[in-house]
Formats: C-alpha cells, sequence, structure tokens
C-alpha cells in the first residue's frame, strides 16, 4: 500500500466523523440518551465500508503531490458511493438496532465530513508540493496568449517537476480577457504593453502560447521582450501539433521559422491520400531535406510501400530508421542508386512499379554548380530523364518534379539545368498522357547548406555573419509547409502542369541574419558584426517564381498557383538529348557545356548582367488571373 499514511488519517477521521456530525446535529455534546449508541452502532457499521470505497477508488494508489483534476475526480466519486452508504446503512438503524433512530441531518453533515476527511490532507500535500516549487529557483515567467494552449502551459507549470518556470501572469489582446483568471491566474495586459509588465513582475522569460500566430505577430512579440530583457520561448506551430510530430506543451526557444510563420496550411486529406494510400511510392532524394520530409508525411497517408532511392547510405540510413520507429508496420524499401545511373534505376522502376514518383534528387548549390558544370548537367537533367523515361515506361501514374524559384530567368548553371528538367517532365506528361507535373518554389528554412544553418554557425563562432549583399531578398518556406503543398499540387495535377507555391512576400536576407543575431540573446554591432562579402558566381538580388507575363490561375488550394505555359518544345526536348550524348562520350569541356545549356534556355541572364534584372516586387498571388 503506496499511502499508509493517508490510510492512517481516513482510519482515524472517517470513525470521528460520525459522532462530530452528531454533535453538530445536536448543537454539543451534552447528547440525550441513546444517541451515543446509536453513534457507535453508525460509526462501526460504515467505517469499514467506507475504507473499503476508498481502497476501491485507488485513493491509496495515488502520488498525491502530483494531483490533478483526475485525482479529485477519485476522491468525488468515492465521496458520493459512501453518502449514498451512509444513508441505507444510517436509516436501517432505527430502536431495533440502536436505542434511537440516526437523524437525517446527521447522515447528511457526516456524508459531508467524509468527503472532507478524504480530500483534505490529499489536497494539502499538493498544495505544499506547489509551494515548495515557487520557493524554489523557478523564473518568474509571462505567458502571451490565454487561449487553450496557454491553459496547457499553465497545466505544465503547474504539475511538471522538470518545468522550472512560475507564470506571473498572461499577456492577451482579447479585452473580454483582461482582469480574468486561468488556473488562478490572471491576464494582467495587452501584449504592447509587454515592457513594462516585465519590469513590473519581475519576468526573465516569455512564453508564446499562441501555434496559429502569424510570423509577423511573433516577432513582435520577440522585439517587445527583448527590449525589456527578457528571453523568449514558444510552443510548437499548429501544423507540428496536427502532424503528431509535437506536444503542445513542448516548449523550445524561438526559432528563424517561427518569425516567418505564416496562417496554418490546410490540406484536403482526401485528395492528397488518394496519391499514396495503399499505392507504392517512390522517392528519389529521400535522404535530403525535402525528400526525407516528404517520405515522413507520405508515410503518415499508410501507402503500400514506400521506395527511398537516393545515393548517400547514410541518409537512406537515417530516414529509415526514423521512419520505422514512427511508422511500424509501413513497409520500406530502402534503394542506393544514383539517378544518374540509367540501367539502375530502370531495374529499380521495374522491380517496385511505382504509382507515384517524387523527384527531389537535384544538385542546388548555386555557387557550387558553376565550378562543377558537368555534375550539375548529368545529375538535374541526365537523371531527370533517366527517372522520367522509367516512369513512362513502366506505367507510373503520378510524378512529381520538385522544381526551384531559380530557374526563372536563371543565372545560374544550377538554375538553367532546373529548367530544362522542368521542360523534359512536362513533354513526357503530353507523351504519355499522364499526371506528370512540376512543382516550383523557393528556399526551405533549415535545409542542408542553407543560409539558416550557415547563419548560426558563424554566430556560435563568435561571427562575423556573411551576407553577400544589404538588398539581397529571397522567398521562404519551411520544410513541412512546401510539403504539403507539393502533396497538394500533385494531387491537383492532370499532367503538363507548372505549379507554383504562394510563397508570401520576400525576405531580406541582411533581416534574417540580425534576427538570427537577436534570437541568439545577441547584439549586431556589439557582440556580432553583419560583413557584406559581395554577390558570388551565379547569384542575383531577386528570385522570381514567376516571368510576369504568365497566365496564372488559382486551384482549389489557395497557396497553390497553376501556370498555363506553353506547350512543351518537342525540338527542345530533342536538343537536350543531343547535349546528353555529347556529355556521355566526354565531347564538351566545361565551357563548352556550360554554352550549350544556357543556349537552351532563351531568357538565360548572363552573370555580368545579373545586377539589371528588377524584381518583380509583388506577391505571386496578387498576379493571379481569377479563372
Amino acid at each position: 500500500m503506496r499511502n499508509r499514511f493517508y490510510f492512517l488519517i481516513d482510519l482515524f477521521g472517517l470513525a470521528l466523523a460520525p459522532f462530530l456530525a452528531m454533535a453538530l446535529r445536536l448543537e454539543g455534546f451534552d447528547w440525550p440518551d441513546g444517541y451515543y449508541e446509536t453513534a457507535l452502532w453508525y460509526a462501526a457499521l460504515t467505517l469499514p465500508i467506507r475504507l473499503g470505497v476508498a481502497w476501491a477508488a485507488g485513493l491509496y494508489n495515488c502520488i498525491w503531490r502530483f494531483a490533478s483534476i483526475v485525482e479529485l475526480e477519485r476522491i468525488l466519486i468515492a465521496g458520493g458511493i459512501i453518502a449514498v452508504i451512509d444513508l441505507v446503512i444510517g436509516l436501517s438503524i432505527d430502536g431495533t438496532v440502536a436505542p434511537r433512530r440516526t437523524p437525517y441531518s446527521a447522515i447528511a453533515i457526516d456524508a459531508m465530513l467524509s468527503v472532507a476527511v478524504l480530500a483534505g490532507p490529499r489536497l494539502l500535500s499538493r498544495i505544499m508540493q506547489l509551494r515548495r516549487r515557487r520557493e524554489g529557483e523557478a523564473v518568474r515567467t509571462l505567458v502571451v496568449g490565454a487561449g487553450s494552449a496557454a491553459q496547457v502551459v499553465a497545466r505544465e507549470a503547474i504539475q511538471s517537476e522538470r518545468a522550472h518556470f512560475e507564470i506571473v501572469g498572461f499577456v492577451d489582446d482579447d479585452v473580454k480577457k483582461q482582469g480574468q483568471l486561468m488556473n488562478g491566474i490572471r491576464v494582467i495586459g495587452r501584449v504592447d504593453e509587454l515592457p513594462r509588465l516585465i519590469r513590473s513582475h519581475g519576468a526573465k522569460e516569455v512564453i508564446i502560447a499562441m501555434p496559429s500566430a502569424k510570423g509577423t505577430e511573433i516577432r513582435r512579440i520577440v522585439e517587445l521582450a527583448s527590449q525589456a530583457g527578457a528571453r523568449t520561448r514558444t510552443i510548437p506551430s499548429i501544423s507540428d501539433i496536427v502532424s503528431g510530430r509535437i506536444e503542445v506543451s513542448a516548449l523550445r526557444p524561438v526559432e528563424i521559422q517561427d518569425l516567418l510563420r505564416r496562417a496554418a496550411i490546410s490540406t484536403d486529406i482526401t485528395k492528397v491520400s488518394a496519391l499514396a494510400k495503399d499505392r507504392t511510392v517512390l522517392v528519389t532524394g529521400a535522404g535530403g531535406s525535402i525528400g526525407s520530409e516528404l517520405c515522413r508525411q507520405i508515410a503518415a497517408l499508410e501507402p503500400k510501400l514506400l521506395v527511398l532511392l537516393d545515393h548517400s547510405e547514410n541518409q537512406v540510413f537515417e530516414i529509415e530508421g526514423e521512419l520505422r520507429r514512427r511508422f511500424p508496420a509501413l513497409k520500406l524499401a530502402p534503394v542506393i542508386a544514383d539517378v544518374r545511373d540509367e540501367q539502375r534505376i530502370r531495374r529499380t522502376f521495374e522491380r517496385f512499379h511505382p504509382y507515384a514518383v517524387f523527384h527531389a534528387a537535384a544538385h542546388k548549390h548555386v555557387p557550387l554548380m558553376e565550378e562543377n558544370v558537368v555534375e550539375s548537367v548529368t545529375n538535374n537533367v541526365l537523371g531527370t530523364r533517366n527517372v522520367v523515361e522509367a516512369s513512362v515506361d513502366t506505367g507510373v501514374t503520378h510524378f512529381v518534379l520538385i522544381s526551384t524559384d531559380k530557374a526563372v530567368r536563371p543565372t545560374s548553371i544550377m538554375g538553367a539545368t532546373k529548367r530544362l528538367a522542368e521542360g523534359i517532365v512536362r513533354a513526357a506528361a503530353t507523351r504519355s498522357q499522364k499526371h506528370f507535373v512540376v512543382v516550383r518554389f523557393g528556399n526551405v528554412l533549415g535545409s542542408r547548406g542553407s543560409v539558416v544553418p550557415t547563419f548560426m554557425a558563424q554566430i556560435e563562432r563568435g561571427g562575423p555573419v556573411t551576407v553577400t549583399h544589404p538588398d539581397m531578398r529571397r522567398y521562404f518556406m519551411t520544410i513541412p509547409e512546401a510539403v504539403q503543398l507539393v502533396l497538394q499540387a500533385g494531387a491537383q495535377g492532370q499532367g503538363g502542369e507548372l505549379f507554383v507555391l504562394d510563397m508570401g512576400e520576400p525576405v531580406k536576407i541582411a533581416d534574417l541574419a540580425r534576427d538570427l543575431i537577436r534570437l541568439s540573446g545577441l547584439e549586431e554591432g556589439t557582440d556580432i558584426e553583419i560583413r557584406y562579402t559581395g554577390m558570388r558566381p551565379g547569384e542575383k538580388l531577386y528570385e522570381e517564381v514567376l516571368f510576369g507575363d504568365e497566365d496564372v490561375r488559382s486551384t482549389e488550394h489557395p497557396k497553390v498557383l497553376r501556370v498555363l505555359a506553353e506547350d512543351p518544345d518537342n525540338v527542345l526536348v530533342g536538343k537536350i538529348d543531343e547535349l546528353l550524348r555529347a556529355v556521355a562520350l566526354q565531347a564538351l569541356d566545361d565551357q563548352a557545356l556550360r554554352d550549350g545549356v544556357t543556349g537552351l534556355v532563351p531568357d538565360f541572364i548572363f552573370p555580368d548582367k545579373r545586377n539589371d534584372v528588377l524584381p518583380i516586387g509583388k506577391r505571386v498571388s496578387g498576379e493571379i488571373r481569377r479563372a
């Protein structure tokens, strides 16, 4: 028995309760003849039954210093059962059993005293535990938001021994919530008052409990908290919570993706499921940033088989292990293969006969590819052709190419090769009449080798943080939201379409660097320097996802746009084949190969003219001509 101490209290308390109830009923201990004997009979008959009910209700198997509403329910249920039993026993004690009948009011008073005996010591234990924690080293904390997520945070602060923070108030812009109590803690002001509230309440930390808040709102809160010298933490975004990857109560420091967070993306799970449920799905580049997230989201759709194809054995090993832990019933087929190996790719497709293919394998680093032209061409163009041809020949129904905004008016060999890959896929869609589509989007936060990990590594080394140009802008999305939209586009595609994702407003890279410095608890110019290094080969100041004169239509999903581009040029596809044959024969040096690629992309802008490129300067969604 875990709680002997509580058992002893219950034994004495429940034994004395009938006598105290009788004394309250008779207004003292000067009782008429026969009442003492009646109380004695009543106590003797009810005591063992009460203890048995308490035992059956689990009141001796709880750790009461961590009690919650569940344990309170146990006490109330036990008290209710005891009250009914007391009434039955009290009514059965009449003149034949004892000298006097048990007064009804004494029975009612006894039932209430019994509940008090059971609840009092246990609740006192819980209160003492909370007081000890408050008197410890708990960090005084303000919580921004007074909704259901904030309630989870408050409960975590109260119940968890790992939560070393004490909530001193909630902050919310809702006028109706001002002055209200939640979990015994008051809503004390609005977000604009955050610096004053931090100082007046001695708060050292601010927790943002708004999973659906946009990045602009989070940025505002972080800046206000920073003004008062408080650090910030947040709960996960709504997409992380809904996906099941993270619990609501999982607090973490505010990260750069929080500052760029947009409204939660809605997913038509029915259409997307049709791509994968009970189907064989193959993902190339399965170990990469985009490819691995594709695998995670596709795995949740319950495919019959998920084929993980990548040339990196370590990356395949990692994503396969993760998926086996998270989806133990999922059937996986890890394949180590290079998309440039035509025979290996064809044998793989003939073995598995996938229903849907997501082609994410590509070289993506612009300056690096400028120095390795043949690698960019063979991987991005030849590799795409191999995967597309194998898909057509083995009857793949859905094919999605992951493309990039750098394919629009490319200034780099990487962007030009991705543009040629788009042409290969769209031509195959026309030839095969299958659902082969292209999805084009910009940079994703946190991908391997991207700007955010690079900046963080520089900050950890003490700086400087290197930015190529103060006016350089890029579109950004988080990896999970980009993949959600890729799946949506794949589900909507009928064949040959080019989809672009509405990525919001472009972000200055310099502003991104400043945000990361601030989130690291440092100050630009004092702790960390931002140094401008000049643009690298193949880069341009502004990326575009559209050419500006294309016919763009909305789709069933507000964040996915369909581009009504011209039919693919079969002559161009023939010239791509000629170029690839020359590569296979090693008949071209890097410069000749570069000239050959750029000659196939009519709007290629040579690097020495890249600074003449004018920004579109508008949101993609602002250019939509509604169908």
